[in-house]
């Protein structure tokens, strides 16, 4: 049987796939990448069609977890090194933090609450 969650790392090139058995362990993978994607990040202002966009305005790097039942969550690492956790495919739903949680526990808070 195939393992179930998959995480899908997408910054500059070819997104990375990786497939874990437990969604512990493709959080754990994901919260590794992305902390580590986070503290590469050189802040400058992009120029695009003529507009600007600010560090946090711009995705770096988005990580992605995909498992049963639709399950589709992940975090954005900003231009500036900040993250936020969301879940949703087609259409993000930004994951509010509770009593000073970063955005990696209160994507696991989510999680074990969707999985069980």
């Amino acid at each position: 049987m195939a393992e179930p969650y998959c995480v899908i790392i997408r910054g500059r090139g070819r997104p990375a796939k990786t497939r874990h058995p437990t969604a512990g362990a493709a959080l754990d993978v994901l919260e590794r990448e992305l902390r580590v994607a986070a503290t590469r990040q050189e802040p400058r202002v992009q120029r695009v069609l003529g507009r600007e966009y600010e560090p946090i305005q711009q995705v770096a790097v988005r990580g992605e977890l995909r498992g049963p039942r639709g399950l589709r969550a992940g975090i954005d690492v900003r231009g500036d090194g900040s993250a936020e956790a969301f879940t949703g495919r087609v259409v993000r739903r930004l994951i509010a933090s509770r009593d000073r949680e970063d955005a990696w526990a209160a994507l696991r808070r989510v999680i074990a609450e969707r999985v069980g």
